[in-house]
């Protein structure tokens, strides 16, 4: 069964509309009022169940439950089924257990179930009326300048708060996703479309846009430390503020929006966890496919387009209107490309040295889209040290990992993959100085506004954080043990030893070309 994750909430004695149950899809519901303005927003929130409904078996009904799942088992006894032999069986994502029920049962009148007790049912009966006197269930009002109105806002508690402040540079991804219960991509961006009104404008069917999101976000492998939905949440956050600067927000189509969200939530999609390089010389099949060119950001692309022709998010366009979407997708998605990082910088260059881009121009608006993802796809190391030391750690752990593998099948380990000579602060110290800093700095020049001078500000920051990590390493390692049994001591020279004035001069010549040989292994990725 496709699990499907924040859907719309409904009552549990309401019935399901014909519309949801001609399609796969699901009604969720919370059972805890204390999920709605908490004073600690670090109290994570919990959700308490949802019915999930598969079209492709006309009689099922699937219950994933927290707190009342033992009313309804006994109130469906007759007809329950507990999938795993302990009692439940925890879902691919999350951690909420599920019963499957039949269908038939719900509909069941006239037919006795089993005795339950009255406390019992007074207890399902005020979850009724909870959830009857819920504020979104009376259906509030909303203005011509109001956004739609969300019917799963109703569980979304503490990240509901955090979405208020969406646009901040300072936005903590990984509490966001916490609180998501691990579906920051699906929540932010359906968020972030509803917002800029995307939804109404290009009319997207709302059962078809869910499943989209949940599609792409299933595509994303969890195992990677860092190529992973958190990281795609994180790069469409950092879009959407790209996407408010004022040149931006000033010259921007509605299209153009639409695409450069839809681009950051997807430009990683299905990513293996390895590089380029390793797919060539392992002959991978995508390797051969797309011969041994953007490998991965053509394979990130044609699975997004293959996502959206499956639930038919654009089918309501004419053809050609919805080809020109898949093709401008794969246009910004291919930019992420970091072999090519010279040849967007220097063409992004020479634009702001001759000062000719018009954003009144469609292609210029398009390159300067490729330009923003670019950015936000690697803007780690310009965020607060707190999440930027977190990124850098994912990051290398994935680099790592490739390392290993590469180890365990005797293949020739890849640059910055090497545990063994490699450390985290020495990867990011010649990634921000030979990557990040000439492109953000190129960004600034562009738009000069307070947020750039934020990210080149957080950039200087962390690149001396780790420079005093990596000195504080270097002077914490031991000395070495003198040898018990050591050979005559040499005739004293005259003049400075041989570590005293040439020592820090030696060790800075040593260290500047593996920091341009970390910045080089880094384009592989």
């Amino acid at each position: 069964m496709e699990v499907c994750y924040q859907l719309p909430v409904l009552p549990l004695d309401r019935p399901v509309p014909k519309h949801v149950l001609s399609r796969r899809g699901a009604i969720s519901f919370s059972s805890s009022s204390s999920l709605f303005g908490a004073p600690d927003p670090r109290q994570l929130s919990q959700r308490r169940g949802a019915i999930s409904y598969d079209s492709s078996d006309q009689t099922a009904l699937y219950i994933r439950m927290l707190g009342a799942c033992v009313i309804f088992k006994q109130l469906f006894s007759r007809d329950v089924r507990v999938r795993s032999q302990v009692g439940f069986e925890p879902e691919r994502r999350g951690s909420h257990p599920y019963l499957c029920v039949d269908f038939r049962t719900l509909h069941s009148r006239g037919e006795t179930v089993g005795p339950v007790s009255g406390r019992r049912v007074h207890r399902l009966f005020s979850f009724q009326r909870h959830l009857h006197s819920s504020r979104l269930l009376h259906s509030a009002t909303t203005g011509p300048h109001n956004p739609l109105h969300i019917l799963d806002e109703d569980y979304l508690g503490q990240a509901k708060c955090m979405l208020e402040k969406v646009g901040s540079w300072n936005f903590d991804i990984f509490l966001f996703d916490r609180l998501t219960n691990g579906n920051s991509l699906v929540t932010l961006t359906f968020h972030l479309l509803n917002q800029y009104g995307l939804i109404e404008l290009f009319q997207l069917d709302m059962v078809k846009l869910r499943r989209f999101l949940v599609m792409v976000q299933e595509d994303y492998h969890s195992q990677n430390p860092y190529h992973n939905a958190v990281h795609a949440a994180d790069v469409t956050q950092a879009m959407y503020c790209y996407l408010r600067e004022p040149k931006l927000s000033k010259s921007l189509t509605s299209c153009d929006i639409l695409l450069g969200l839809l681009a950051a939530a997807t430009h990683d999609l299905d990513h293996p966890g390895v590089n380029q390089p390793f797919l060539i010389k392992t002959n991978h099949y995508l390797a051969a496919l797309y011969r041994n060119t953007s490998v991965l950001e053509n394979h990130h692309w044609r699975s997004v387009v293959g996502i959206l022709r499956e639930t038919g998010l654009f089918s309501h366009l004419p053809a050609e209107d919805g080809l020109n979407m898949e093709r401008q997708l794969g246009s910004l998605i291919l930019a992420t490309d970091i072999s090519r990082q010279n040849e967007y910088l220097s063409k992004f260059r020479m634009h702001l040295d001759q000062d000719d881009l018009c954003l009144g121009n469609g292609s210029h608006r398009h390159f300067i889209l490729q330009m923003a993802l670019k950015c936000a796809d690697i803007c780690n190391p310009c965020r607060p040290w707190e999440l930027s030391k977190q990124w850098s750690e994912k990051v290398t752990a994935e680099f790592f990992q490739q390392g290993d593998i590469e180890k365990k099948h005797k293949l020739e380990v890849s640059q910055l993959c090497d545990s063994q000579t490699n450390t985290v602060g020495d990867i990011q110290i010649g990634f921000m100085t030979y990557v990040v800093e000439p492109l953000f700095s190129e960004w600034s020049r562009f738009s000069d506004t307070r947020l750039s001078q934020t990210m080149l500000g957080h950039l200087g920051l962390n690149k001396a954080s780790w420079s005093g990590l990596r000195a504080e390493g270097s002077l914490d390692e031991p000395e070495p043990e003198p040898d018990p049994d050591p050979d005559p001591p040499p005739q004293p020279v005259s003049g400075p030893g041989p570590c005293s004035g040439s020592g820090p001069a030696t060790a800075t010549a040593a260290e500047e070309p593996t920091t341009r040989t970390l910045a080089q292994g880094s384009q592989e990725f």
